[in-house]
């Protein structure tokens, strides 16, 4: 199971995760940052300090949403170090500098 809370700040978006991001809950995440994207047009943050496991779908769903501008919050081992793999990753091919281009035309 998988809580995701919306808090709309100034300028900001921040999608507060708690639970296990797998299965049928990444899509639901997907669902909601579409949203929160759509309606805000600002920065988002995604807060994973309550995520207890992700699998590869969610990985792969933070890739994507990093890769289009969203900051990654973790505290957790397990989340700390899914998100240096995504930045990591991200960083040695061409889909960074693609991220870089977006977040300089918003």
């Amino acid at each position: 199971m998988l809580k995701i809370t919306i808090h709309p700040e100034a300028g900001v978006a921040r999608l507060k995760l708690e639970g296990r991001l797998a299965g049928p809950w990444v899509e639901e995440l997907d669902r909601c940052w579409r949203e929160a994207n759509g309606a805000q047009q600002n920065h988002l943050v995604v807060d994973l300090s309550g995520v207890t496991f992700i699998d590869p779908e969610g990985k792969k769903l933070l890739t994507k949403m990093w890769q289009q501008g969203a900051k990654l919050h973790a505290v957790g081992c397990l989340t700390r170090c899914i998100v240096d793999e995504i930045s990591k990753a991200d960083s040695s091919w061409s889909s960074h500098s693609s991220r870089k281009d977006k977040s300089k035309g918003s």
